[in-house]
């Protein structure tokens, strides 16, 4: 691949044909991209009804739901997951079809764009089918194209309450396309070795989580239970576990009152907050915490374990001043693995949808001794570690794919320049 680009060619209308700004050799001495609408090249469907009730496991046709565009498909469908018995008035796809939901209650996810490779699957109602000449456009091409130019999309969505894509408007959407075919399909493999990568690191990340939740629900008894059914084995016959209360163990507060944003007067820029336990606030502390959510939104959910100092919220919980012997890590751990479930069954039975102080407090903890419990902390927090290092080359991975797209295509901003 290069990126020294062909000095471009100037268009009938005076305009130069683009160039992006990373070639691959074969094409690099190709004429520049030329700037076309979207209806030039393309006709426009849209699916048939298809609601959530006619999806059943066992369905003898392969079908798509439109919601499914925003949650189960990447830019290429080459699998589908849903099925359907239906078969009258139903409309059926083209390999290489490209298809866009073409309503949502917000609009940032109507510049959404799968090729599907399939011929028959039944496509549901509220999708948007883009459907070209195989030999002159590739669909994974144009659907990592309209996904570029995410911006220039949602320009084109309509509404106020629910948003809307309309086949009037992608068709007036201009892009630039390859003169020879062969380069929108070098293009898409790429992309598409790219997206194996980060698919294969994201199962890899995957089996990670899995493998430390399930080593977790050994390591730690069972409600009920004073042993685990997984120990080390210098601690297999050290005897069961001892039952305290939290408060037996630590003490418990919550944030103030004064909910508004600070950034001096000794407050730190480490802030836990009620619904996504992190943002900037009051109420400042330096210490050993974990800190759970107070209130409806994920309740005993969200917990961070934080060593130093930092601020929370007047609906944070902070657990801290661990009893000599007891450590901060362990907490964390067996919390995550056993509050969430124990709270909501206790705020079921209370009718109340936030955590209370006496529901911390009063829960009992089953303690190994120091040294167990340290051992055991010390084991999940290195995988733990394992687990970040993995986030980062999936990241790292994301981000490339995202710089080699903005060099493998025109710049939208040049685009109708």
């Amino acid at each position: 691949m290069s990126s020294k680009a062909k000095t471009p060619t100037p268009k009938p209308d005076g305009k130069p044909a683009l160039v992006p700004k990373l070639r691959f050799p074969e094409f690099r001495d190709a004429a520049g991209w030329h700037q076309k609408p979207l209806g030039n090249v393309a006709t426009f469907f849209k699916g048939k009804g298809l609601p959530k009730s006619a999806l059943i496991t066992d369905g003898k046709s392969l079908c798509i739901h439109y919601g499914e565009l925003f949650t189960e498909y990447q830019e290429v469908i080459r699998s589908v997951r849903s099925r359907t018995n239906l078969e009258e008035n139903v409309f059926l796809s083209v390999a290489n079809d490209v298809l866009m939901p073409t309503s949502d209650v917000t609009p940032s996810g109507l510049a959404k764009s799968s090729c599907l490779n399939l011929e028959n699957v039944i496509l549901g109602g509220d999708i948007l089918v883009i459907r070209t000449e195989r030999q002159t456009v590739n669909g994974e091409f144009l659907a990592r194209y309209i996904r570029h130019l995410e911006n220039k999309v949602l320009q084109l969505v309509s509404g106020s309450t629910v948003f809307h894509l309309y086949a009037s408007s992608m068709e007036k959407l201009v892009l630039s396309f390859p003169t020879v075919r062969a380069e929108q399909q070098k293009i898409a493999e790429c992309l598409g070795s790219v997206d194996e990568l980060i698919a294969a690191q994201a199962r890899k990340l995957d089996a990670l989580k899995t493998h430390k939740k399930g080593l977790m629900q050994q390591l730690f008894p069972r409600e009920g239970e004073t042993q685990p059914r997984l120990r080390f084995p210098e601690f297999q016959n050290t005897g069961e576990w001892e039952i305290r209360n939290v408060s037996q163990l630590a003490k418990v507060t919550t944030g103030a009152k004064d909910t508004q944003n600070k950034v001096e007067g000794g407050h730190y820029p480490f802030f836990v907050r009620s619904q996504t336990v992190e943002h900037i606030d009051c109420y400042s502390y330096e210490g050993e915490a974990v800190l759970t959510s107070g209130d409806g939104v994920g309740v005993g959910k969200n917990f961070h374990y934080i060593k130093g100092k930092f601020d929370f919220h007047q609906r944070v919980y902070c657990i801290y001043d661990f009893d000599e012997g007891v450590s901060g890590l362990f907490f964390y751990l067996y919390f995550s693995e056993h509050f969430g479930e124990r709270v909501m069954r206790m705020s079921a039975k209370n009718s109340v949808d936030s955590v209370r102080m006496a529901m911390i407090t009063e829960m009992p903890v089953t303690m190994p001794s120091l040294p167990e419990h340290q051992r055991l902390a010390d084991c999940l927090a290195s995988l733990d570690d394992l687990i970040a290092a993995q986030t980062q080359k999936l990241d790292a991975l994301k981000t490339h794919k995202k710089g080699l797209m903005q060099q493998l295509f025109p710049s939208p901003e040049e685009v109708e320049a």
